[in-house]
């Protein structure tokens, strides 16, 4: 009987001692420190070594954002304890000393401008950003390495990886500042070879591009111990957010977009919290209530893989930032405030179209954005022309555009043989110039073709057909294109 009112006691002062704080105008809730210990089930020694790779797939200052959502994904890690041996970064390295970038050296994320490009490690830069080297990287392979600081996930049993990406996407595949790009077959199938060799105990995958819920829909097998999310779902765009022109904005000489909505929206969640009371699940609905954004300028954040691994706590995969150990994770709608967004694929012309109306009447700074955004729109005209023109030349006027926007049902994979779609995206490049990051989103349109059973020959002819020749800009280039 005295150990029951002593328990009561104890329960009864431990919630008067909880309180509900605001800051920064946002209700989290406040532990003292001895409460947060007694609930603090999972403490360093729990957690077997975490890992983290961390891929921005894009280069030019028109997607300044991948970069820096990665070099924030970077902050973030250090300050919740990561070591830097255990991150590895993917990052192109073209932006923080850009001509176009108006602080020289800084890369911020958000309007607040807090720098986040210092200290992150130069792991694989310029041509190292490539899948190739991802995939060796991903699965402890040194010796596949070509170039770089020849880190590797050399992970045990007993380890969590978490794995973020931010670039363009399209059906089925994944952008690379490098050709070719990432296939959903080849990330699946080296996610499954590393669980079959053991080196981990669960890995968490979050991937901010557009239809990147396409990556996993139907490919993903349940029993491997993953938790993937996504920025959308199979078959829409996801979105750049903090762009010129929108609300919230960048400061005003920043002529381009800063972060995309989920990868901000994780990040800046995860910067709030004690990420040992919060997990995935719960960062999960965050994250796809303020994507969602009134569902006017926003994405379906998806998630895939077994989804019992989301009950996890963050701080197994990112660690915690020992100045929020006094708060807690709160489901409190203020703090998500809706936000303009822009369209991932628009967010090029967005920059162009800032750059020319700021620049000065005459200037060769204003003659430079008229060429490039005219120069972008031409391309997406002649992409999806000849796209159109290929359908119609296979399968006639009428059926061709039936076939080319034909979607499958949930749960089913955008193709059944990767191997067609490869060689049906090399051979179109061939004719007709790179897809670029534009022309992913005719990925499954191409898959159609080829689970409509269309031999090479046709596909070879009816592009030839299409394309007489290739236009001669640098969008055209096949240094662009998915082809290896």
């Amino acid at each position: 009987m005295n150990y029951q009112v002593a328990g009561i006691l104890f329960i009864v002062g431990l919630s008067v001692a909880i309180a509900v704080t605001a800051v920064d105008g946002r209700n989290v809730l406040k532990l003292p420190t001895e409460a947060s210990r007694f609930f603090d089930h999972a403490d360093d020694d729990s957690v077997g070594t975490r890992w983290a790779v961390l891929l921005a797939g894009s280069n030019g200052y028109w997607n300044y954002r991948h970069q820096a959502d990665v070099c924030h994904a970077y902050q973030l890690l250090r300050k919740g304890g990561l070591k830097d041996e255990n991150i590895i970064v993917f990052m192109y390295d073209d932006i923080a000393y850009n001509e176009e970038n108006p602080r020289p050296g800084v890369i911020i994320n958000n309007p607040a401008a807090e720098d986040v490009y210092e200290g992150v490690p130069k792991d694989y830069t310029r041509d190292e950003v490539n899948v190739h080297n991802f995939l060796a990287v991903l699965l402890g392979n040194k010796t596949a390495l070509t170039g770089g600081s020849g880190k590797v996930v050399n992970s045990g049993p007993n380890d969590h990886i978490f794995i973020f990406y931010s670039d363009h996407g399209g059906p089925g595949v994944l952008g690379m500042p490098t050709n070719p790009y990432l296939y959903a077959s080849d990330l699946i199938n080296a996610l499954k070879k590393k669980h079959a060799a053991g080196a981990y105990k669960s890995l968490v995958l979050y991937i901010e591009a557009c239809e990147s819920g396409s990556i996993f829909e139907g490919l993903l097998p349940t029993g491997l111990n993953i938790y993937a999310t996504t920025a959308s779902n199979a078959v829409e765009s996801s979105w750049g957010t903090y762009c010129p022109g929108e609300y919230p904005s960048p400061p005003p000489e920043y002529e381009t977009c800063l972060g995309d909505l989920y990868a901000v929206s994780w990040m800046e969640d995860s910067e709030m919290h004690n990420l040992r009371t919060e997990n995935l699940r719960q960062q999960y609905h965050l994250v796809k209530r303020r994507t969602a954004n009134g569902n006017t300028y926003g994405s379906h954040v998806m998630q895939f893989g077994d989804l019992q691994l989301s009950m996890e706590s963050l701080f197994s995969f990112m660690g915690t930032n020992p100045a929020n150990d006094n708060y807690t994770y709160v489901d409190d709608n203020s703090l998500w405030a809706s936000s303009r967004a822009v369209n991932q694929r628009d967010a090029d012309l967005l920059h162009f179209w800032d750059k020319f109306r700021k620049a000065p009447e005459g200037s060769a700074r204003k003659v430079e954005a008229q060429k490039q955004f005219t120069e972008a729109m031409s391309h997406r005209m002649h992409l999806d022309n000849s796209i159109a023109l290929v359908g119609k030349l296979l399968f006639g006027i009428q059926k061709g555009p039936e076939v080319l926007k034909r979607v499958r049902s949930a749960g089913q994979p955008l193709v059944d043989d990767w191997a067609c779609l490869k060689s049906f995206v090399r051979t179109f490049e061939t004719h007709c110039g790179s897809l670029s990051q534009y022309g992913m989103k005719h990925m499954r349109s191409i898959a159609n073709i080829c689970n409509a059973g269309i031999h090479t020959e046709q596909m070879v002819e009816a592009s030839a057909q299409a394309c007489p020749s290739i236009p001669a800009n640098t969008w055209s280039s096949l240094h662009r294109g998915f082809s290896a």
